[in-house]
């Protein structure tokens, strides 16, 4: 996993790249409502703004500009979408919610916190035969919106943990402290062996408090059988809340 570590500069704005672990399914899904073919998309990633979503099998008939309206489905919660397509790369769609504040609204309750939580799972104790790095100590996801990656040392100790909050990024080092930044774009790689996610993320000169609140809110009520109180007080405490 040292490609995580690659670094890229780019005019005053510091865009750094990193390679994670990517669980091979998603219970969170979108179903458009003109189609009559039944195709379901896995929903990649999605923000206040808009999600990206993939056809796992067969075709589609989505283009650029296209609307799209239909129902993005995650563990008993649901949300009705109308948005447009913005691009269209095979069988992955960006898509553009529509502008209107009532929208963002229901988006906003979709993504509670309550409901990432409801749909957490530690994937570090699963029980899936998964190839995971060595050095990766706890792996908690909630399907597209949410993941946290806890790293360790040689001996044991921390050595970093990494929080992917909807478009946001957090990210602990020892020896280099706090950051923030934005998540500029997101490939999956699949190979015969392994599942990986490769991210670019454009960090932020200054912390952004709002996104350290949020990490710390999804901390303090995470279920203790996914971190135990001392690995959450530890995460707390370095987001200095």
């Amino acid at each position: 996993m040292d490609r995580h570590l690659n670094l890229i500069k780019t005019g005053y704005k510091e865009i750094e790249k990193r390679i994670f672990p990517r669980f091979p399914f998603s219970y969170l899904t979108f179903k458009g409502k003109e189609r009559s073919d039944g195709h379901v998309f896995e929903v990649m990633d999605i923000s206040y703004l808009g999600m990206q979503i993939c056809l796992k099998n067969g075709g589609h008939s989505y283009i650029t500009g296209h609307d799209i309206e239909g129902t993005v489905h995650w563990k008993g919660a649901k949300l009705n979408t109308i948005g447009t397509v913005k691009w269209v790369k095979g069988t992955r769609l960006g898509v553009s919610f529509i502008d209107s504040v009532d929208f963002e609204n229901k988006v906003k309750k979709f993504l509670s916190v309550k409901n990432i939580i409801a749909g957490m799972r530690p994937v570090h104790n699963s029980g899936l035969e998964l190839d995971l790095p060595a050095n990766l100590k706890y792996w908690i996801r909630a399907d597209g919106p949410v993941e946290l990656f806890i790293w360790q040392h040689a001996d044991g100790e921390l050595s970093k943990f990494q929080f992917i909050l909807l478009d946001h990024f957090v990210e602990w080092e020892d020896g280099k402290g706090l950051r923030t930044g934005l998540v500029l774009s997101k490939i999956d790689y699949d190979t015969p062996l392994s599942f990986e996610d490769e991210f670019l993320f454009q960090f932020e000169e200054n912390l952004n408090l709002d996104v350290t609140q949020m990490a710390h809110r999804v901390i303090s009520e995470m279920p203790e059988d996914y971190l135990n109180t001392d690995i959450c007080n530890f995460l707390k405490t370095k987001l200095g809340i």
